[in-house]
């Protein structure tokens, strides 16, 4: 049984409402947002919603936590930037490789 069967069973949920997705990218998001979900059931024991309800966290520390995603997301931005320079040199110094070997 799955954590979210087990979820699901604690909280007395019995059914799930299934969604059709007309874009395939929107449902692999969706697919991904419930598999992250799970993930932090997996390691916190509880979701976002019994941390607000419960008080288990306050908007103080919600805060923090979004700055310190946002402050990751810029590290992972310029490392993405970085790698797509190193790409594009790479691509360029192969091309002017090829092109010499034709003369």
């Amino acid at each position: 049984m799955s954590s979210r069967e087990i979820y699901d069973a604690k909280n007395g949920i019995t059914s799930r409402k299934e969604y059709g997705f007309r874009d395939p990218v929107v449902r692999h998001v969706c697919d991904k947002f419930v598999s992250r979900s799970d993930v932090g059931y997996e390691k916190y024991g509880s979701t976002l919603d019994d941390e607000r309800r419960f008080k288990m966290k306050g908007l103080q520390k919600y805060l923090n936590d979004i700055q310190e995603e946002l402050m990751d997301a810029v590290l992972y931005i310029q490392t993405a930037r970085e790698e797509l320079q190193d790409l594009s040199e790479e691509a360029l110094i192969d091309k002017y490789k090829h092109d010499e070997e034709e003369i």
